[in-house]
């Protein structure tokens, strides 16, 4: 039996091109923004540019807007109160939005090979780790840092 993948990636310290080279490498065919906000002053990683740069290397992209941190987990992650940040993200998670964005990244593994994206370099600071544990308890998903 093959269980879908799920990779996760952060692009803090990447460019665009390495980035979605990554994601070729690891067959990734749909990315999933966990950003609440999905625009960024790192050239290439706004929504629609970031939309379309992935379009032309055959990988979908989907804004799951729920999933994403809300303002004071994003201010706590960047002071490094990340233990702070994961209980104001756990908290999030019961809002209906971000209920539905789950069941959905759920339903879109299934069938994609897919990365959960967001900011942070390392997973194990970022809330994306919370979303891909949530996913792989929910699937069965094998989950991988790129």
């Amino acid at each position: 039996m093959t269980f879908p993948c799920l990779a996760t990636i952060g692009y803090e310290r990447a460019t665009l091109d390495e980035v979605i080279a990554r994601l070729l490498a690891a067959k990734v065919d749909v990315v999933l923004d966990v950003r609440a906000i999905a625009a960024s002053r790192r050239a290439g990683f706004s929504k629609s540019v970031l939309a379309a740069s992935l379009s032309e290397a055959d990988i979908e992209y989907v804004h799951l807007r729920g999933l994403g941190t809300p303002k004071p987990g994003r201010d706590a992650a960047r002071a490094g109160r990340t233990a702070e940040m994961r209980a104001i993200y756990q908290a999030h998670l019961s809002e209906p939005q971000a209920v539905l964005d789950l069941a959905r990244a759920c339903e879109i593994v299934i069938g994609h090979r897919a990365a959960l994206l967001c900011f942070e370099a390392d997973a194990t600071r970022c809330h994306r780790a919370i979303v891909a544990d949530l996913v792989r308890a929910r699937t069965g998903c094998v989950v991988a840092d790129l």
